[in-house]
């Protein structure tokens, strides 16, 4: 790997609160993988040996349910990481992982991890933090579910991507149309009837770009009353 990408990994969740032997230790043997799009990372099902890093790209966890239907579960980009616990038990993966974007990971090996954890027991808390976030993540997921419109998480959504803090903005959606319905716990055609609804937020939707007239105005929509929001539908 090259400095640039050890730097990335040193500055992870994962591994961010690590002492520095510790980290050279858990990356002298981690290897960089690139996987094209659409390729599989690993299995839903398939015993788990390795936590990866995402260095650029994006990847989607997703659970194939009884009935065929496909549930995204996380999407993840640069710096972000997964599979930490499922690995760390060596257990079956509970979710499959697909490459959305042609991306490049940092692929850690389970035992060495583990051996670092037995030896330095303070690289556990690295762990525990990242697997909190990810933790996080899912009560977020959950609540946004129970408690906002689907006009308002796709509203949140794009606040979460959008790099300005005020004014007008352009956000670049980072992947196809029908994986941010899924992220979102939506259907495709919901997913259009919300980017209709947000036009009055002073949203435009511009093929794979996202036009925001007013940063503070669609921040106000995503955090009113709910309520409010689907009562106006």
């Amino acid at each position: 790997m090259k400095p640039q990408h050890l730097d990335l990994a040193r500055n992870s969740m994962l591994l961010a609160d690590a002492p520095d032997d510790v980290v050279r230790a858990v990356l002298a043997t981690a290897r960089l993988r690139q996987f094209d799009r659409g390729a599989t990372i690993f299995l839903q099902g398939e015993r788990a040996e390795a936590i990866y890093i995402v260095v650029d790209g994006w990847v989607k966890l997703y659970r194939i349910a009884p009935s065929g239907a496909e549930a995204v579960v996380g999407v993840f980009t640069r710096g972000r990481s997964f599979g930490e616990a499922v690995a760390l038990r060596h257990a079956a993966y509970p979710v499959a992982a697909e490459a959305v974007t042609d991306c490049t990971l940092i692929r850690i090996d389970a035992d060495t991890f583990m051996r670092q954890i037995r030896e330095s027991p303070e690289i556990a808390i690295s762990m525990l933090s990242s697997t909190f976030v990810h933790l996080q993540g899912l009560v977020a997921q959950v609540e946004a579910l129970k408690a906002q419109s689907g006009a308002q998480r796709v509203a949140e959504f794009l606040l979460e991507l959008a790099e300005c803090e005020q004014g007008a903005c352009e956000v670049l959606l980072p992947y196809d149309k029908v994986l941010i319905a899924g992220r979102l716990g939506m259907k495709p055609e919901s997913l259009s009837r919300a980017f209709a609804k947000l036009r009055e937020q002073g949203v435009t939707i511009r093929q794979n770009v996202a036009v925001i007239a007013n940063i503070a105005q669609l921040r106000d929509f995503a955090e009113e009353d709910p309520a409010l929001a689907w009562s106006r539908g």
